[in-house]
């Protein structure tokens, strides 16, 4: 017990240095969060199932999940972006650079995707600084997805459908500023703690080569 408090009274004591380091994190962290432009989110839903005939429901949604997995894979790839670009929907192109490296790695970025196990869901998300042109991508991505997406993956009696139409964030959402922030404080804190143990660990080490001399 008195070993803990003798490990914890230079910690308490050193309140100052530690708020410091919470205050420099916090600024670190959200200063990082605005080094990329805000951008917001639009999200859209789709189900896929596919007609085996008889057969049990493990089964059944163990394939449209699969079936889905297919699908969330081929999104980043280059034959689909030029697929969704190709589309009516007023996309503008010029987000995107030329170059095809960084092409790819921003349209990879701009289009996540999420698979619900074992219910066939694939839940489309397109991120953009203009809401709108988020909200033209997640349709063009579902749009590719519903008349063409039988050619991305294996199978028949496969049906792809638009359960969830796109939804707008209101707000920007990322970076997540809060979220940046607070780990910013955070690690600000355990870096404040540890620069204390350190120098504590240290001062004694000194007494115990003078004392030992």
């Amino acid at each position: 017990m008195a070993y803990q408090y003798t490990r914890l009274t230079p910690v308490l004591s050193g309140w100052p240095t530690i708020f410091f380091a919470c205050a420099i994190g916090l600024l670190f962290g959200t200063v990082l969060s605005f080094l990329r432009p805000l951008e917001y989110s639009s999200k859209t839903r789709l189900l896929i199932t596919q007609d085996l005939g008889v057969v049990d429901a493990y089964t059944a949604s163990r394939s449209a999940e699969s079936i889905a997995n297919q699908l969330a894979s081929n999104i980043p790839t280059t034959d689909f972006y030029d697929a969704v670009l190709a589309t009516s929907f007023d996309i503008d192109k010029s987000y995107f650079p030329t170059d095809e490296i960084k092409k790819r790695k921003k349209w990879a970025d701009a289009v996540a995707t999420s698979v619900s196990h074992s219910m066939g869901f694939l839940t489309i998300t397109a991120y953009h600084p203009d809401v709108e042109q988020a909200d033209l991508i997640a349709q063009a991505v579902s749009s590719v997805l519903v008349e063409d997406g039988l050619k991305y993956v294996s199978g028949s009696g496969i049906t792809i459908k638009v359960v969830d139409q796109t939804l707008n964030s209101r707000w920007p959402v990322r970076p997540n500023v809060l979220l940046n922030a607070f780990s910013g404080l955070i690690l600000g804190g355990l870096f404040g703690v540890g620069y204390i143990l350190i120098q504590v660990e240290r001062v004694r080490r000194r007494h115990q080569v003078l004392h030992e001399d």
